[in-house]
C-alpha cells in the first residue's frame, strides 16, 4: 500500500509519519510525505527526535504535492487541519482520503524539555497507529470498510 501523508508545509508531522511508517510498517506500506505550501526545509527537531528514537533521517525533505502527480498513492492521510480543510489535487482523486489529526509539536513555545515532550508524544501517536495501519494492510477489506476503520483510528 502506497502512502502520502500531507501537511501544509511538509515540515514535521507529515515528515514524522513517514519516516515511522517506512521504518516500522514491515515493508507492508511505502509511504512518502509532501505539502501544499512547503517549507523548503525539514524542522531540525523533527530530525533530532527521529534520529534520538532510531529512525533514519536521510533523504527526508519537505516538497510539494505537486511532486508526486505520478506516485498515485493508495491512500492521502492529512495529519493537520489545515491541510484536513484544503482541496487535494485531481490527480489523487483516485486515492482513499482520510484525516489523522496531530498536534504540532514544532509549534511548542516552551522549555527544551517541554518541547522534547511533545515530540515524542507525536512519535508516540504515529507509531501506534503505524502499527494499526500496517495491520489493516494484510486484512480484506473493501473500500468503504478499510475508509471506516482508518478514520476511526485517526479518531482515536
Amino acid at each position: 500500500m502506497k502512502i502520502l501523508f500531507i501537511c501544509t508545509h511538509n515540515r514535521c508531522r507529515s515528515i514524522l509519519s513517514e519516516a515511522i511508517t517506512n521504518q516500522n510498517a514491515r515493508g507492508l506500506l511505502e509511504a512518502k510525505s509532501a505539502g501544499s505550501q512547503p517549507a523548503g526545509e525539514v524542522h531540525p527537531l523533527s530530525l533530532r527526535y527521529l534520529q534520538q528514537r532510531g529512525y533514519a533521517t536521510e533523504g527526508l525533505q519537505s516538497q510539494s504535492w505537486d511532486d508526486f502527480e505520478a506516485y498515485a498513492p493508495d491512500l492521502v492521510i492529512t495529519v493537520c487541519d489545515s491541510a484536513a480543510g484544503e482541496s487535494c489535487p485531481v490527480y489523487f482523486g483516485k486515492s482513499l482520503k482520510v484525516h489523522w489529526g496531530l498536534e504540532d509539536p514544532s509549534k511548542v513555545d516552551g522549555s527544551e524539555t517541554e518541547k522534547e515532550q511533545a515530540f515524542m508524544a507525536c512519535i508516540d501517536e504515529i507509531e501506534r497507529r503505524v502499527s494499526k495501519l500496517a495491520t489493516l494492510a494484510v486484512e480484506q477489506h473493501d473500500r468503504e470498510s478499510l475508509r471506516n476503520a482508518l478514520a476511526a483510528l485517526g479518531a482515536q
